[in-house]
Formats: C-alpha cells, structure tokens, sequence
C-alpha cells in the first residue's frame, strides 16, 4: 500500500492511523463525507482521506491555492452534511 518505507515513510504512517481508527468510528456512526477532488498537475497535498499541505523540510512553504481550494470545499461538504443531519 505504502511503497518503500524510505520512500514514503510519513505517507505510510498517516494511512496505517487513519485505518487503524476508522473502523471503531464507524462503529460509534461515523459519517462520511467525500472530501472532493483536487487538481493533479501540480505537486501538492491533499489525499482522498481530507485536505493536507505538504510543509517541506524547512516548513516555510504556505498551502497553494489548489490545497486551499480542496479544503473550502471538504469544510463546505462536511457543514452542508452536518446542517442535514442535526438541522
């Protein structure tokens, strides 16, 4: 799933929380909300698990606008589905 692990070390990291916890959230209701899609012709964060930024090793690069956009529109779809469901 992860690839190399020297590769993609924080990759593999991030996917093996999110799927140890997924399935006990989902026990207790969960709800999912797809999180969209963003533009691939940059290199850029965001997975299909929600909106991320890559930071860089010196942490001074700030989300791009295609990042930016990917999280607008999972915390619009993630309002509009929790106004649906609790009014």
């Amino acid at each position: 799933m992860c690839g190399s692990e020297a590769k993609y070390p924080k990759t593999c990291k991030q996917e093996t929380t999110l799927f140890t916890i997924i399935t006990n959230l989902l026990h207790f209701g969960m709800t999912v909300v797809f999180a969209g899609q963003m533009k691939v012709d940059e290199s850029t964060g965001g997975t299909p698990y929600g909106a991320t930024t890559i930071a860089e090793l010196d942490a001074q690069r700030q989300p791009s606008e295609n990042e930016l956009a990917g999280a607008r529109y999972q915390g619009r779809a993630i309002a509009e589905s929790a106004a649906k469901l609790h009014g």
